[in-house]
């Protein structure tokens, strides 16, 4: 199903117009569900998007890659309290058998906690690439979605 859009993205602190994209979450889902390599699926959606007319401009491909970050970080969500629950059942039988190891919960929490300033200063770092100019914006959406995606595959169900 083609879902129509409306993004505002804002580049250089001024609001672009909203724009209609058509966006679908299926390439990616398709992708994921051929049993493919996940890595090969980050971005495929957005491209669909981009190769549009609406998603061809700078503000369009903002839009389209900022509609599959949603998609990949809904998953990141979805695998992070998944592996949260898994953390804190291994803690308790590990409490119950008397053992000190160290608590997963805490360490996947840490982890998590790192990783999104490291996610961000990243990025940022990307678009600074860019030297001000539009394709900024879109660069620093795309390392978003891509580093958001790998974290969501790091986390999901195929790693455990």
């Amino acid at each position: 199903m083609i879902k129509t859009l409306t993004f505002a993205l804002t580049i250089s602190g001024a609001a672009a117009l909203a724009q209609d994209l058509p966006y679908s979450d299926a390439a990616t889902l398709n992708c994921l569900q051929s049993g493919a390599d996940a890595n090969a699926c980050i971005g495929l959606s957005a491209q669909m998007c981009m190769n549009t007319p609406q998603g061809g401009s700078t503000v369009g491909m903002g839009g389209c890659l900022n509609a599959e970050l949603s998609f990949w970080d809904a998953r990141l969500n979805v695998n992070y309290q998944a592996r949260m629950v898994e953390a804190k059942r291994t803690d308790a039988e590990m409490r119950e058998l008397g053992s000190s190891a160290p608590s997963q919960a805490e360490a996947l929490r840490s982890m998590q906690r790192a990783w999104i300033p490291f996610r961000d200063a990243s990025c940022a770092w990307q678009a600074s690439q860019w030297g001000g100019g539009t394709g900024g914006g879109p660069a620093y959406v795309a390392c978003l979605l891509d580093l958001t995606a790998d974290q969501s595959i790091t986390l999901g169900p195929q790693n455990r």
